[in-house]
């Protein structure tokens, strides 16, 4: 019987987080892609906190239903300013099983441009 799509991004996203873990002075930068939205955070993994969080959804003016590329740059360049103004600089970058394409690359590229480094 074949997997579905949810199931088979799980399946890589429990190999990925085997590999990498965030600390307080390097977190890591988890997104989160819904039908609507796209979510990132920073997570400290020692202390289990949310340290800096941007989203879509408090980015944008109007309530539209889905989010572009523009919107997800947007977002990575609004979490690397958070982070900067906390003091954090360092990230490690966890796409959480999905593609390194589209929206989620938009994100990381946002995030660079803003600053973090990973």
């Amino acid at each position: 019987m074949a997997i579905s799509k949810y199931q088979r991004r799980l399946r890589i996203r429990r190999s990925i987080r085997k590999k990498i873990s965030g600390e307080a002075d390097n977190p890591r930068l988890s997104v989160y892609k819904s039908n609507t939205a796209i979510y990132a955070q920073l997570i400290d993994d020692t202390k289990g906190h949310t340290l800096v969080h941007a989203s879509s959804v408090e980015l944008s003016e109007d309530k539209k239903k889905n989010i572009n590329i523009d919107d997800s740059k947007k977002v990575g360049l609004s979490l690397a300013e958070r982070a900067k103004a906390s003091g954090i600089e360092k990230v490690v970058f966890d796409r959480s099983g999905y593609r390194y394409h589209g929206k989620v690359k938009a994100l990381a590229e946002g995030a660079r441009e803003g600053g973090l480094k990973f």
